[in-house]
């Protein structure tokens, strides 16, 4: 067969753009289709607009604290359209990285309409046949409704449309609390809006608890509401909404935002018709992306698998690697780090606690730095939160952080996860002061303490004492 192109990327987010990009810039003739808008979720309706919601919400209740450290401010005025405004620049302040003409100058021919794919190395798009040796699917994932009775009679919000909101909610009823919903719980509290979250189980299931309970009890001083039970049914029209838990409960708002997870684009443009084989939630695939018929990939939220934006960034760079050169590249997930932007932020990397002593038991230590002890946290008058590193041994198995800019302290133990470091480097390293990133280092050196001033490095000392005093 004769191939219009080297590869065809279907998806322009962070999974397509990335694989699409690192194949062009090696030379190979790319096909990138995108039948919505370039930069998927993550720049439209996800990661950026959600993150400078998060940065107005923040602001505003700077504000409210009113006298602190000497200082008074004037109680905020929170003007909707403003915040929309900020939000709209942000998305327009990042989008020409994504950009057709970005793409384009990468070497890439875009193609802004749905693909079909039609066979193993075929896709239909625009009216055109285009063919290549090897396909690779980035179709992203959607908002998940959940079968609840009434969902279907009531206006609702997601990600997908929220930040597109005419007013700010009087009353936002959130259901889920995962990243999405507790992210937004917060950030339209502190804008003014009232705020209840309904989870039927823990908020935040998949970090560490005791992190996880320390923002909830910030977010729960903020005036959040959490009501644990499951969305029963829902009643009501625009600008009331009414839900109702199997535990008997009613609780009624303005406004309705699901939050109960993501979905993965799966079906519409031919991967049924063709067999590729779907698992729990998403394309099946092997650790090198694989599908189950040869030649085509799936990245990112598509497949089953962790929906993280720097996870479809590490998966569109594996696979346009493996493309490029045809070497093998296999996912490696155990430093995968992620965060949660409440404040104070949870963020997590590798195995929790809990996971670790599932897979290692007894043989797990602990080691727990409060940042009430660390001084740029105590200079700035925010201590709440604390890292747990959760080790075997010496090695670094996960790294929990609740705390102000917790995110930011995760980088140094993804090479000590993944042996590329030590906590003894660490622990020896010199650290800026007054920085949060000291809280690292001091976790660090405490898992070394013990051998560091141990019995035999204290006999050690007394002797070079003891020569020094006889013979100085």
């Amino acid at each position: 067969m004769k191939f219009t192109h080297d590869v065809i990327v279907i998806g322009g987010g962070a999974a397509g753009l990335t694989a699409a990009g690192g194949c062009a810039l090696f030379g190979l003739k790319v096909a990138l289709i995108e039948g919505h808008k370039m930069g998927g979720e993550c720049l439209n309706n996800g990661c950026v607009p959600s993150k400078a919601l998060i940065g107005a919400a923040k602001r505003a209740a700077e504000a409210r604290e009113a006298t602190r450290f000497g200082v008074t401010l004037e109680p905020p005025q929170v003007s909707w359209s403003g915040v929309r405004q900020h939000i709209h620049d942000a998305i327009a302040g990042i989008e020409h990285h994504d950009s057709v003409e970005t793409f384009e100058e990468m070497g890439c021919e875009v193609f802004s309409s749905r693909a079909q794919i039609t066979g193993r190395q075929t896709v239909e798009v625009d009216g055109r046949r285009l063919t290549a040796p090897r396909i690779v699917i980035a179709t992203g994932s959607e908002p998940l409704v959940p079968p609840i009775e009434g969902i279907d009679t009531v206006p609702y919000l997601t990600n997908e449309n929220l930040f597109e909101l005419p007013e700010q909610p009087g009353h936002l009823v959130i259901i889920g609390g995962g990243v999405i919903g507790m992210e937004m719980a917060q950030a339209f509290r502190r804008l003014g809006s009232e705020v209840t979250v309904i989870e039927p189980d823990k908020p935040m299931g998949r970090d560490d608890p005791e992190s996880v309970a320390v923002v909830m009890d910030v977010m729960r001083e903020e005036g959040v509401r959490f009501v644990t039970g499951k969305a029963a049914k829902i009643t009501g029209g625009a600008g009331a909404v009414t839900v109702y838990t199997d535990g008997g409960e009613a609780i009624a708002g303005t406004h309705l935002l699901l939050a109960a997870g993501r979905k993965a684009r799966v079906s519409g443009f031919g991967a049924e018709d063709i067999g590729i084989a779907t698992g729990r939630n998403g394309f099946a695939t092997d650790a090198r992306r694989r599908t189950s018929v040869k030649g085509i990939y799936a990245i990112g939220d598509c497949r089953d698998g962790p929906r993280l934006t720097h996870v479809s960034g590490y998966e569109g760079s594996n696979v346009a690697l493996e493309i490029v050169t045809g070497l093998p590249t296999k996912v490696d997930f155990r430093a995968l780090p992620w965060c949660t932007y409440t404040e104070p932020e949870v963020a997590q990397i590798g195995l929790t606690e809990a996971e670790a002593r599932a897979q290692h038991g007894d043989g797990v230590t602990i080691v727990k730095e409060e940042f009430a002890e660390n001084e740029r946290s105590i200079a700035e008058g925010y201590t709440k939160g604390h890292m747990k590193m959760v080790l075997k041994g010496k090695k670094v198995l996960g790294v929990s952080v609740v705390g102000k800019n917790a995110g930011e302290l995760l980088l140094p133990f993804t090479q000590m996860i993944t042996g590329k470091s030590n906590t003894f480097a660490l622990g020896s390293a010199i650290i800026s002061y007054p920085t949060r990133s000291e809280i690292s280092k001091a976790a660090a050196f405490s898992a070394w303490e013990p051998t560091v001033f141990g019995s035999l490095p204290k006999k050690y000392a007394a002797l070079v004492a003891k020569l020094r005093r006889t013979f100085a």
